[in-house]
């Protein structure tokens, strides 16, 4: 490993004992470069304990910075907080390099959050393609007039001695309050170091964001690093006029801890200008997303599906993990099979194709009213089969996830 990721504690790295590196090659000697890994199925030890459709919540872990930006009165202040709110999502992962349970068709997670003045917001995402892999998601804060909506498209990759997840889809976070809309695309993500060295995890490419309501557009690029020069999870962007492509702020730093901004106006004006911090990972509160217990989940709901699992890997019985990740892989193969031979179509629950080649919510024309769109939000995300609202007062009682929280709990470094 190079000097620079010795001294770098914002790495994120994991080294493989023998038996896993072994798996590992067995598994990749099967593979061609370029091939797509969506059918291949990883070994339990390179999984993170939660699926996919509960990842996605990452990108809203801080939510204040939305609400600050929806009441900026000037158009390019508004602009910035969504791009620090971007920003601010890349820094969440799990320990080690790491990736979700691969959601079944049909599966779905939904939480709500609340914030410090009692407002709230509401989350649900749903696995409505399998093959290929397309999971959508809905996120909306009635008091606050502020939406995200869209669908992510991740496409496996193997390059050699790394795999990359290429995140395609799109993403629009809207402001009612000014009719403004955000359209957002991702970097890619990289495990590097799978055949030889240390496993490394780095995101990498060109992703936007753009508001053509205010004629803004970020563009950032995610640099990864050489196998001489640089250092790990530098970011360089600017945000500028779609029209004229004027330059208003540079945007640099280090996803995974600083991120700077400079005021490239104010820079010509003055002679020299040093950029101020726009986000720090280390000062920064995570708004935690609240789930309701298992006994108030349904069969396909992505904790209650997945807790044998969960709680095999916390428990780092891996074996068991295996067993229980394959039995439902297994029956989703079952699902499949009926459907094809009944001609029977999957029909998403939330979510709905439309002509646009998207997935969009179900839940439609909103109302503006607070209350009334907070009941219609809630009756859609969280009326269970037997037409009752889950119950988020009910305190966890169900043993196997009660024993992976002990387990975690266990796990958890002591100092």
């Amino acid at each position: 490993m190079s000097a620079n990721a010795k001294n770098d504690c914002s790495v994120v790295e994991e080294e493989l004992d023998e038996e896993p590196r072994s798996i590992i090659l067995s598994m990749i000697s099967q593979l061609r470069k370029d091939m797509d890994l969506s059918r291949i199925t990883f070994p339990t030890f390179v999984l993170e304990p939660r699926s996919f459709t509960e990842r996605v919540t990452d990108f809203m872990s801080h939510p204040d910075f939305l609400i600050q930006a929806s009441v900026c009165e000037d158009p390019v202040q508004r602009f910035i907080g969504v791009v620090k709110y971007y920003m601010s999502g890349w820094h969440i992962h799990p320990k080690g390099v790491k990736k979700p349970y691969n959601p079944v068709l049909g599966e779905f997670f939904r939480s709500r959050c609340v914030f410090d003045d009692g407002t709230s917001a509401f989350f649900v995402s749903e696995q409505v393609s399998h093959h290929p892999p397309i999971t959508a998601m809905f996120y909306h804060s009635p008091e606050h007039h502020i939406a995200i909506e869209g669908d992510l498209r991740p496409k496996s990759r193997f390059f050699g001695n790394s795999v990359g997840m290429l995140l395609e889809g799109y993403a629009k976070v809207h402001f009612g309050r000014w009719n403004e809309n955000y359209q957002v695309t991702y970097p890619n993500m990289y495990a590097r170091g799978i055949l030889f060295g240390k496993m490394v995890l780095e995101l990498g490419e060109t992703s936007t964001v753009t508001c053509v309501e205010s004629d803004l557009a970020f563009d950032v690029e995610f640099k990864t690093k050489g196998l001489i020069w640089g250092t790990y999870n530098q970011i360089a962007g600017k945000i500028r006029r779609i029209s004229t492509r004027e330059v208003l702020y540079e945007i640099s730093g280090n996803w995974q801890t600083q991120i700077f901004i400079l005021d490239v106006r104010e820079k010509k004006r003055v002679g020299s200008l040093e950029p101020t911090v726009l986000f720090d990972s280390a000062r920064e509160r995570v708004v935690p997303q609240l789930v309701a217990c298992a006994g108030e989940q349904e069969a396909n709901e992505s904790r209650n599906l997945w807790k044998y699992v969960t709680k095999a890997i916390v428990e780092n019985n891996l074996d068991n993990a295996t067993t229980y990740k394959s039995a439902i892989e297994e029956e989703q193969r079952v699902d499949a099979k009926r459907r094809d031979a009944a001609k029977d179509r999957f029909v998403p629950r939330f979510f709905q194709l439309e002509t646009d080649g998207n997935y969009h919510p179900k839940l439609q024309d909103i109302a503006e009213d607070p209350v009334k769109a907070k009941e219609d939000i809630v009756n859609w995300i969280f009326t269970r089969p037997d037409g009752r609202l889950q119950d988020f007062d009910r305190a966890e009682d169900d043993p196997v996830v009660l024993a992976a929280a002990l387990a975690a709990t266990k796990s958890l470094p002591r100092h």
